[in-house]
């Protein structure tokens, strides 16, 4: 670009970047990402950097620089117009110079390309052809339109969606086709299923060909007496025209339907979606593979078997047949020929399975189906081969004395297992017999649905027991059953106690709880085997905390029991009320008085009661960092009769607590330490003061909860690396507190740029791999600092040493002892010197013995020399 151009595109740019805020278009000569709309205008302003004084002119490289310019005063602007299709973005490189000077960047411009909605989307065929079946199900897509867009698929742009725009032919307004939005795949509607017909022609059997002659064979069979040649009857040459096209129709060419389909972008939800049509060629062939049933068969079905029931035709005249059964039975009475003809073997029984779900498969010579597998549905139809039956050798009914003429007695159960809501199951009634025979005018039955009703008051006294005999029929059959009818006693006696008033008791109050007050007693003159003569007792006064309980038999005899112990400071009196009831309902106008109601009085004296706790059950939860001397529970207490109670606290093992003796406030003495112990019991005993031997006892559970009172510390603090194999070193760490404040760790060097031969690297929540990179020029011991920080970023630096050294055949770190390959410590240097102590000690004495030896021989000597001269 000249100067001259220069210039003038300045004021250019500025006019055209007016509508929009000038300075949202300005920012630092940095890194920058910016978005840019395909096909903008050119020329266009981007970006301006704002630079420090001095730079004159900037450098643009990188993609998209023929079409993507910089002026001297730092604009980004377009040459040409972008094209999200071609490229969605682009990475320049600027530099800023003064003159011919470098004085900043390079800094790296990305440029994304905005998609805008410019490209219509387009099928892939301008024309497709498609077959569909007759029957064809509702759904079951037969064929598929595609179309793409070029614009971005990430956004709505390239959101398609299908439709059909038309059908033809469409007579009656009908659409026989429909088409998925989505997917673009078209099938029948649920007038398309049962209205597409294939053109009329010549059904083909099992293995027949197609041929001429074949044609010919069809032709006789419905033209028996014709003397014209074949090719000389009009006849038989329209025939073979239409079949001949049938046989060979040319979607394209010769369609039953004809679809145009619409494609529409933006989800065709916007005015401006753009859009592509396409032609679907349909052509409608015959579906011979269509499902015979419902087959209805009658169950016992005399005559020969195996008898044909239906048949059904593959759309492939090569076709081979199979037949299995839905349900996984044992019997399994069809079987199926080569041509089609489903066959039932044997009679079927509908009480043993009123309906079969035959599948049958139609497949090639290679296994391959041909057409989809077929469900036909064998329905069993009744008949009356069944008689009533009784559902008990004997029924019994119950019914009280006294009641009313017209009360129901009881219903007859019988069952017949024919089809039920049919004739063969239509069950009737009729009494056939009643003993005693006296009492023929005593019941009636109702004869569809079997309820018995007495025709008069009945009395126990009279008759206990009728029986009857009752015939149930069908259309066909007949079964008597056995009834008894049982006259049950009325509740019209009541429970009468042996006396009203069972006078005064007295108890301690530390009675226990099961303990028998008193024994009552009450008797009922209604029938022993009744339930009219069952005695309940009830406290029906007094009793208001249920601190006692009757228990009974039902036989008239009771046992007044405590129920919950006894409090002298609650109530140390009671006046009870209890209640003898029947759980039959009385007679009508029949009433309980007082003759069925006793009464007793209980005094509850006192006893002096060890102190009982508030709680039953003394749980706390602290900090382990708790302030020596906090308070950490306060037990309550109290004294039944009042008197005056201390505590005492035994079991702490650690001395961590202590209790006021007064107040039972527990505290702190000691620090606690989870780490140390993180659950502990301690035994409460509360007493009187004036007689400790009334006491109780409770456990207090004591759960001391973690905090981040410890760091990681190394489980190893030395290694070694033999130098022939610089095999990594693992680092290790633990922690004695608990999660959150434990695991995983972090491991890293104190000071990176102390060590940079060194590469430290996790491996696991609590594990390192330290690794030497470079093998160092001599053995000698390296001191690491490692710093290692719990999962709560807790941590301190920690010294690690590890010793690179030249190592045996066994791999053990061996160093020579001269040079500074050895430097032997203090306590080394020590036991040095002590041995050599020792050793000079140990000569010394030696030395000693043996001068005093020679002395003694010479002295001997001396002496034998001294005798002979004697």
């Amino acid at each position: 670009m000249t100067p001259m151009v220069h210039l003038l595109l300045i004021p250019l740019l500025f006019s055209l970047a007016r509508g929009k805020d000038l300075e949202e278009k300005k920012g630092p000569f940095q890194n920058i990402i910016l978005d840019v709309p395909e096909g903008t205008p050119v020329p266009y302003p981007i970006y301006q950097f704002q630079t420090e004084a001095g730079v004159s002119d900037f450098s643009l490289s990188g993609e998209g620089k023929d079409d993507i310019r910089i002026s001297r005063d730092g604009w980004l602007y377009l040459e040409k117009p972008l094209d999200w299709a071609k490229e969605n973005h682009y990475v320049l490189k600027v530099e800023a110079f003064s003159g011919d000077k470098q004085v900043d960047g390079p800094i790296f411009v990305t440029i994304n390309v905005l998609d805008i909605n410019n490209n219509a989307p387009f099928f892939n065929q301008s024309v497709y052809t498609a077959t569909v079946r007759e029957r064809n199900p509702i759904g079951v897509p037969f064929t598929r339109v595609f179309a793409s867009d070029r614009d971005d698929p990430q956004t709505s742009n390239a959101d398609l969606v299908y439709s059909l725009v038309s059908q033809i032919p469409n007579n009656r307004n009908i659409p026989l086709f429909q088409i998925n939005p989505n997917t673009g795949e078209i099938s029948t509607t649920a007038e398309g299923e049962r209205n597409l017909k294939a053109r009329e022609g010549i059904h083909y059997g099992q293995g027949e060909d197609r041929s001429i002659d074949t044609l010919k064979a069809k032709f006789d069979e419905y033209c028996t007496a014709h003397r014209v040649p074949y090719e000389e009857n009009p006849f038989f040459t329209c025939m073979e025209k239409a079949e001949m096209r049938r046989q060979n129709v040319d979607p394209l060419e010769d369609p039953d339907y004809f679809l145009v389909v619409r494609v529409q972008d933006q989800g065709g939800k916007s005015d401006t979606a753009l859009s592509g049509n396409t032609r679907v060629h349909i052509v409608v062939q015959q579906n011979l593979w269509f499902n015979p049933g419902p087959i209805s068969i009658v169950e016992n079905l005399m005559g020969a078997y195996p008898r044909s029931i239906g048949k059904v035709q593959s759309n492939d005249p090569n076709a081979i047949y199979s037949l299995v059964q839905k349900e996984r039975a044992l019997r399994f009475p069809f079987e199926i020929s080569e041509s089609g003809i489903i066959y039932l073997t044997e009679q079927l029984d509908r009480e043993e399975k009123e309906m079969y779900t035959l599948v049958v498969f139609a497949k090639d010579n290679y296994g391959n189906e041909v057409d989809p597998p077929m469900e036909i549905h064998v329905l069993v139809l009744d008949v009356n081969d069944n008689e009533p039956e009784c559902l008990s050798e004997e029924s019994i009914l119950e019914i009280q004395e006294d009641e009313p003429a017209g009360s129901l007695v009881g219903q007859l159960k019988a069952h017949d297992k024919d089809q039920e809501g049919t004739l063969n199951s239509q069950l009737t009634y009729k009494i056939v017999s009643l003993s005693p025979e006296a009492a023929s005018n005593t019941f009636s039955i109702d004869e569809s649905s079997g309820r018995i009703q007495a025709l008069r008051l009945l009395r126990r006294n009279e008759q206990k027991f009728y029986h009857l005999t009752v015939e149930v029929s069908d259309a066909d059959f007949s079964t008597n059953c056995k009834l008894v009818i049982k006259v049950i006693d009325v509740n019209n006696q009541l429970p009468l106690f042996e006396k009203s008033d069972y006078g005064e008791h007295t108890l301690a109050e530390d009675t226990p709880v099961g303990h028998t007050i008193l024994t009552i007693r009450a008797t009922d003159e209604d029938d022993a085997d009744s339930g009219s003569s069952i005695i309940e007792f009830h406290i029906s006064a007094g009793n208001d905390d249920e601190v006692f309980a009757v228990q009974t038999d039902g036989k008239g005899v009771g046992h007044v029991v405590i129920a919950k112990p006894l409090d002298f400071e609650s109530a140390n009196a009671f006046h009870i009320q209890i209640d003898a009831r029947n759980p039959e309902p009385l007679m009508r106008g029949l009433e309980y008085g007082t003759e069925s109601t006793a009464t007793f009085s209980l005094s509850v004296t006192d006893v002096d009661e060890a102190p009982e706790f508030s709680l039953d059950i003394l749980d706390v939860t602290v900090l382990e960092n708790i302030t020596k001397g906090s308070v950490l529970f306060t037990v309550e207490a109290k004294d039944p009769e009042g008197k005056e109670i201390g505590f005492k606290l035994d079991g702490d093992s650690e001395g961590w607590l202590e209790i006021d003796a007064a107040s039972g406030e527990i505290k702190t003495k000691e620090k606690l330490d989870r780490e140390k112990l993180e659950n502990f019991e301690v035994t409460l005993t509360v007493f009187e003061k004036e007689n400790p031997e009334k006491f109780s006892e409770q456990s207090l559970h004591v759960r001391l909860l973690d905090v981040n009172d410890n760091f990681p510390t190394l489980t190893e603090k030395e290694a070694f690396i033999c130098t022939k194999d610089l095999k990594p070193v693992t680092v290790k760490a633990e922690d004695g507190d608990s999660a959150p404040f434990s695991k995983p760790f972090v491991f890293s060097f104190a000071d990176s740029k102390k060590s940079p031969n060194w590469e430290l690297r996790q491996i696991d929540e609590t594990t390192a791999e330290l690794r030497l990179k470079k093998k160092p020029t001599q053995d000698r011991t390296f001191p690491l600092s490692i710093n290692i920080k719990d999962n709560a970023g807790m941590g301190v630096n920690q010294l690690f040493q590890v010793r690179v050294c030249n190592c045996t055949e066994l791999g053990y770190c061996y160093m020579a002892p001269e040079g500074e390959g050895f430097k032997p410590t203090m306590g080394v240097t020590i036991a040095i010197l002590a041995c050599i102590l020792a050793f000079c000690v140990i000569v010394f004495i030696v030395v000693i013995k043996r001068s005093d030896k020679q002395k003694k021989k010479n002295a001997l000597d001396e002496e034998g020399e001294r005798n002979p001269m004697m």
